[in-house]
């Protein structure tokens, strides 16, 4: 029975410790987080979320230039092997 009078007495002061340890380190990581303004840096304030917004924006631009060049391309080669295929297909048993 005094094992597990121990046990018990060891878990509590263990999760009394690591509680201890948990909160200090979470104390220590908010305040590095914390800009010199006082703001949280983890939260974006109105001018980053707009840089966001136009960086989105000029990604997004950028990609639709690049789909529309790989269409351009797609419709290019579809061309060139529908001329192959027609000239290929007169040849062919019917």
């Amino acid at each position: 029975m005094s094992q597990g009078d121990g046990f018990g007495s060891g878990f509590f002061l263990g999760a009394f410790v690591g509680g201890l340890v948990g909160g200090a380190l979470g104390a220590i990581l908010v305040t590095r987080a914390k800009t010199t303004d006082g703001e949280n840096s983890a939260l974006p304030n109105d001018r980053d979320a707009a840089e966001q917004d136009l960086a989105g924006e000029g990604a997004r631009l950028s990609l639709e230039q690049k789909i529309s060049q790989l269409n351009l391309a797609i419709d290019d080669v579809r061309q060139q092997l529908g001329s192959v295929s027609e000239g290929n297909g007169s040849n062919e048993p019917g």
